[in-house]
């Protein structure tokens, strides 16, 4: 076999690391050497001094347990991973965790681990490239014009979001994405041909793939196929590598003991004993750095591209502009000015809808002016109300659409949309009902994880969608997504709210935002401005009284149940109420101390007024204070009849108010 060596060099930086680690999977990189020897030694466009070179191509390890592969690779080829940071495997701040974690400047595209969701990453960066090119290129430039490509294992093909993503790559014919599966028959429990005898080849020809079978361990063979899958332009392609796991140990290759655990000081050495590799641990010559050296190349092909860039600004001088300003994440120089006249728009035209409504109101503004606004739906469009009247529907007729219809395919989508935002270009929302996001929830923790700045829309917020009943109504998934770090959670009153909501997260860099929104009709909010620019803080002073006996506060729809339950308080009781609007309890929450005291008075009882968990808003009250929430599942009935059910009536917020004031 050709270059033996610099693959071995792969199989033992990854032997040596994890067995110094005392932890980690072995396996995977010395079985894949030389699938990698061939895509990152022949094929791939990359430049280790530029890891944000944006017409690179993307690399994605989906079998992300075999993370030191890639470290490997990203250390030969010339990247920003030193040999200490191999050595310091699995440890504490190191640049080498035990999975990937995103870390462009050291060329980790994506963080990966969950198995299954770096695949669907895979698949929204080769959608990302496939709008944007057919946006930004033309006749005689292709400024966006990159493969992505992805490795995967039986595990990523087992879980069920490779189905959700691949599928929808078929449909799609996302030409420019290449995959290749790591087919060594091998997962932690064991041989998979006790619980994982699909036809695979038969799977990925039926989602309309091109799918070719190669020796996984014949460089050139392997080769061979890449430039098959490059050539065809309509079907992604799945490469399948047949591949024995823990290649060149004498006594585990082939079984589950490789997996996931260092191979040991004995079978380390028969392992070199058997591939000849006379190196000491973390050691190699100057022949093997000479082999993988990507620097100068990688400089080169992104030379290259900046020249077309400048030749393409000549062209078309708009269009490069705009491309530009996507690739930095910017937003339009006047966005600000047309957000303020908008947002006086809304002010002045508040009326009673349902928030998911005022956020297709808000999304006719918001798609308009940032033309890189991608939405999409999960078969819930018409109920979601995300298509808006600049929107046209992607699809391979209309590679331009800014609309995708997601189907039945709650977590395919956000972490499809993951993988949008981390190619660039792009700013994706997505939408399903607030209950579904059980099926989304982990690629929504990988994005809040990785910091993407991800717009997830949720409408049918509570038990107040109705008949649906319990399968449908929301109770505890408030209260997970306000506890994931970096998620910030707005569940606005009215049009004002929401749209304030949309603006934070359309302009957000570094977290991702849920739109949590009502399928009820809410009522328009009377605010001044000071009030409107309070907003941002995430909760506020709607009304403030200076004697005021208590402090009522809600969020959505329940905003005006406790303003009817003020005046009712007063009118009936004598009692003054201070009123809070809470839209985004997690914005509240990193407010100053002092600011917090302002809104929510400490000496003062208050009672929260939300239909959902009530574990979110201890926090925030003393001893003594109460939720009115939701602790069990809903049912079925028609809305206003389950919120008298539950308690959400005038009457009941002034009896728990008046017995809060009277203790």
């Amino acid at each position: 076999m050709q270059h033996s060596e610099p693959i071995n060099a792969l199989r033992f930086l990854s032997i040596d690391a994890v067995q110094k680690a005392n932890s980690g999977h072995p396996g995977m990189p010395m079985g894949m050497a030389e699938i990698a020897t061939a895509l990152w030694k022949n094929h791939l466009n990359h430049n280790p001094l530029n890891p944000h070179w944006f017409n690179r191509d993307r690399f994605v390890l989906s079998n992300g347990h075999g993370s030191m592969l890639l470290y490997s690779l990203l250390h030969l080829t010339g990247y920003g991973i030193s040999m200490d940071d191999l050595k310091d495997f699995r440890k504490l701040k190191s640049k080498t965790p035990g999975h990937p974690e995103y870390d462009l400047d050291c060329g980790v595209e994506t963080t990966t681990g969950p198995l299954g969701q770096g695949i669907a990453n895979a698949v929204g960066m080769a959608i990302s490239e496939k709008i944007l090119a057919a946006e930004f290129n033309s006749d005689h430039h292709s400024p966006v014009n990159h493969f992505t490509y992805a490795f995967l294992g039986d595990g990523c093909l087992m879980e069920g979001i490779s189905h959700e993503a691949c599928s929808f790559a078929g449909t799609h014919n996302l030409g420019k994405l290449i995959c290749f599966y790591d087919q060594n028959g091998i997962s932690i429990d064991g041989e998979i041909e006790n619980w994982f005898t699909d036809d695979t080849v038969m799977r990925f020809d039926s989602y309309g793939w091109q799918t070719i079978e190669v020796d996984g361990h014949n460089v050139e063979e392997i080769d061979q196929a890449i430039v098959s899958a490059k050539n065809e332009t309509e079907k992604p392609t799945m490469i399948f590598c047949r591949t024995t796991i823990g290649f060149g140990s004498p006594n585990k290759s082939g079984t589950s003991d490789v997996h996931g655990a260092p191979l040991g000081e004995e079978e380390v050495l028969k392992t070199r004993e058997a591939l000849g590799w006379e190196h000491a641990p973390f050691e190699l010559p100057q022949s093997i750095y000479d082999f993988w050296d990507h620097k100068s190349k990688g400089a080169s092909l992104n030379e290259s591209w900046n020249a077309e860039m400048e030749e393409y600004k000549s062209t078309n001088p708009e269009k490069h502009k705009e491309l530009n300003r996507r690739i930095a994440s910017k937003m339009p120089v006047d966005f600000d000015k047309k957000f303020s006249d908008f947002l006086n728009q809304c002010d002045e035209e508040n009326s009673s809808m349902a928030t998911r409504k005022a956020s297709q109101v808000c999304l006719d503004f918001f798609v308009k002016e940032l033309p890189e606004l991608v939405g999409g739906s999960a078969d819930l469009t018409p109920s979601n109300n995300t298509f808006t009247k600049s929107s046209s529907t992607f699809s391979n007729e209309n590679p331009t659409g800014n609309h995708i219809n997601y189907g039945v395919r709650e977590f395919g989508m956000s972490a499809i949309m993951n993988g949008m935002v981390l190619h660039g270009g792009i700013k994706p929302y997505g939408a399903t009902f607030l209950v579904f996001t059980d099926y989304a929830r982990n690629a929504v923790r990988l994005s809040a994880l990785m910091q993407l700045p991800n717009i997830f829309v949720y409408t049918h917020d509570s038990i107040a969608l109705g008949e649906d009943g319990p399968t449908h109504q929301p109770v505890e998934h408030l209260v997970t997504l306000r506890s994931t770090p970096n998620l910030y959670n707005w569940r606005p009153a009215d049009l004002v709210e929401t749209s304030i909501a949309w603006k934070n997260a359309v302009i957000s860099e570094t977290s991702p935002t849920c739109l949590v929104l009502s399928r009820q009709n809410t009522s328009a909010i009377t605010r001044d401005k000071e009030q409107i620019n309070a907003i941002e803080n995430g909760g506020y002073l709607i009304q403030e009284e200076e004697d005021a006996s208590i402090s009522l506060i809600a969020s959505g729809s329940e905003l005006q149940l406790v303003l009817d339950a003020s005046d009712a308080l007063l009118n009936d009781h004598g009692i003054k109420s201070n009123i809070i609007s809470m839209p985004c309890l997690d914005v509240f929450l990193e407010q100053s101390d002092d600011y917090q005291s302002k809104v929510i008075k400490p000496e003062l009882p208050a009672l929260v007024v939300e239909l959902s968990h009530p574990n979110s808003w201890y926090k925030i009250l003393n001893k003594g204070d109460k939720v009115l929430g939701i602790e069990s599942f809903g049912e079925s009935a028609p809305a206003n009849i389950l919120l008298e059910h539950f308690g959400f009536t005038t009457e009941n917020v002034v009896e728990l108010s008046k017995s809060l004031v009277n203790d």
